[in-house]
């Protein structure tokens, strides 16, 4: 028979890499923000939640899920970089963050320089969608740049 050491004492050991998980998805999560827009975090947030639901009710072997998870897996490509956490009173904040293959880009956020964005495309959701979907482009090319410089 094999016996069990006294909930007490696992719990510092539990309690610790609870932490270690919750500080890693935090800063996880951060990253994502910054390396993915907005639509691709909505999809990832929807796919997660379908895979959690397939692999609770057992279907981890399911073909359904296995797509999802590569689905996933596909959306976390460019999710790369390194993220400065603060931790202070049991919380986790993410201060800082870098990445290779960041979307931020301050042409497009400063009101002191002249970006792509023309106050006229608010007329149009259409012209507002490509914004993004340019920026998307220019991140691609980017990094195809970048592979063919190695």
């Amino acid at each position: 028979m094999i016996r069990r050491p006294p909930r007490s004492t696992l719990f510092p050991y539990t309690t610790l890499f609870r932490s270690g998980g919750t500080i890693l998805h935090e800063a996880h999560l951060d990253l994502e923000t910054f390396c993915l827009d907005r639509e691709l975090r909505r999809i990832k947030q929807r796919l997660t939640t379908t895979v959690s639901e397939q692999i609770y009710n057992g279907f981890w072997f399911a073909p359904e899920c296995e797509f999802v998870r590569q689905a996933i897996a596909l959306s976390q490509q460019r999710v790369v970089g390194t993220v400065t956490v603060k931790i202070y009173k049991g919380k986790a904040q993410a201060i800082a963050r870098t990445s290779p293959h960041s979307l931020y880009n301050q042409e497009l956020v400063s009101m002191d320089v002249q970006g792509d964005y023309d106050p006229i495309d608010a007329g149009g959701f259409i012209r507002i969608n490509a914004i993004r979907l340019r920026e998307h482009q220019r991140i691609e090319q980017e990094i195809a740049s970048r592979q063919i410089a190695l």
